[in-house]
């Protein structure tokens, strides 16, 4: 097994992006490897290239219908893939499907044995539902990576740690029954930002009521917020002793983000990486994948996920 850490990048995962003006753009990708090399973390890191998802692995998590509707509305390269935030734009299935590749190929790397800690940047679309995209989520890696260390093999119980500002309703509401999928999401409240969702209330149903856990947090909450929030999140992953751990790692929860209200500093995302590492190697033999999520300040974005890759380096 390699000590260093694997980060995914290429033009593939870096074309995932709705152009100008859109805060989606397809430069996120660029300005976080930029960070990234100027940290002086590259020697301590190996990248990995991404293949495309295939169709089988796409509908693990999303309907037939709706994969065969964004390929059709990408060919096209017009419309809305949902109400009104998320364009067909062309060529977006490739993109998306890169992405969802992506986190498939680390899972594959981390299950190998090849490597206990792995990054992907342009990932973590969590509000994808399974018939459906949302805010600018076209395919939900997340939740196919779910499905995916199911069947392929054979993990049952898989956390799923989420400190993006927007609520991962997504992943949320696909697994919102599922008592084997360990679910925490730290966010802005919903009376104040879209989704509109994840309520403290929101425990999931029926077998898994009590199985998922959000905290959401006022506008203009700081670091002095983030942490105890996240203390109950530790707790949390502690008592459900996961096989895996997939943290989204969205930067929009950083100041100054031009489309949420929370005032986070990178040292949030620093805490919660290293912490969830920890949290691995105790419990799930060290497995973890970061996915970049939100973020649409470019200098937080390539902070913050910086700050998260050098977490995975500081605790390999």
């Amino acid at each position: 097994m390699s000590d260093k850490v694997l980060v995914y990048k290429g033009t593939e995962i870096a074309a995932y992006g709705f152009g100008d003006p859109h805060p989606f753009g397809t430069d996120r990708h660029d300005v976080f490897h930029a960070e990234l090399a100027e940290a002086g973390l590259n020697e301590m890191i190996e990248f990995g290239h991404p293949r495309p998802a295939l169709v089988d692995e796409l509908a693990l998590f999303h309907t037939a219908d709706y994969i065969d509707k964004v390929s059709r509305m990408s060919v096209a390269g017009k419309g809305w893939l949902d109400e009104g935030d998320t364009p067909a734009v062309p060529g977006i299935y490739d993109a998306a499907a890169a992405v969802v590749g992506a986190v498939l190929c680390a899972v594959d790397e981390i299950m190998h044995g090849n490597y206990k800690r792995a990054f992907v940047p342009i990932a973590g679309l969590h509000h994808a539902a399974r018939n459906g995209a949302a805010g600018f989520c076209v395919f939900n890696d997340c939740g196919i990576a779910v499905e995916y260390l199911r069947k392929k093999f054979g993990l049952t119980r898989i956390a799923y740690v989420d400190i993006d500002a927007h609520h991962g309703d997504g992943v949320f509401y696909g697994f919102e029954e599922d008592p084997d999928l360990v679910f925490a999401d730290i966010h802005e409240d919903g009376r104040h930002l879209y989704p509109g969702t994840g309520g403290a209330q929101e425990t999931g149903k029926g077998r898994a009521r009590g199985t998922k856990l959000n905290i959401p947090l006022p506008p203009g909450a700081d670091d002095s917020d983030f942490h105890p929030a996240w203390r109950r999140v530790e707790e949390y992953i502690e008592a459900a002793k996961p096989e895996f751990i997939l943290m989204q790692c969205g930067a929009d929860s950083l100041e100054g983000d031009p489309i949420t209200h929370l005032c986070w500093t990178e040292e949030a995302h620093a805490t919660a990486a290293a912490s969830l590492c920890r949290l691995a190697d105790k419990h799930s033999a060290g497995r973890i994948i970061g996915t970049g999520g939100g973020g649409y300040n470019r200098r937080n974005l390539a902070r913050a996920w910086t700050r998260v890759v050098q977490s995975f380096v500081e605790t390999r």
